[in-house]
């Protein structure tokens, strides 16, 4: 059994294909599901990816939310 890394969030960006201030602003105010070691974020891609299938990247769920 091997246990799924830690990745760096220049990692999760070139995952998801997004810049690095993306996935900054989706921790803070889009609930991307991230781990605070020491003074840096870090990740585990299947969280990453669950959040993603679950809607917490697309934008027309956050203007729907805002319009509220």
């Amino acid at each position: 059994m091997t246990t799924e890394p830690w990745v760096s969030v220049e990692q999760v960006a070139q995952h998801l294909g997004v810049a690095k201030d993306t996935v900054y602003r989706w921790r803070e105010h889009r609930g991307l599901p991230a781990h605070r070691v020491g003074c840096l974020w870090k990740f585990k891609l299947s969280e990453v990816d669950d959040w993603v299938r679950a809607g917490g990247a697309d934008e027309s769920i956050r203007e729907a939310d805002e319009s509220k």
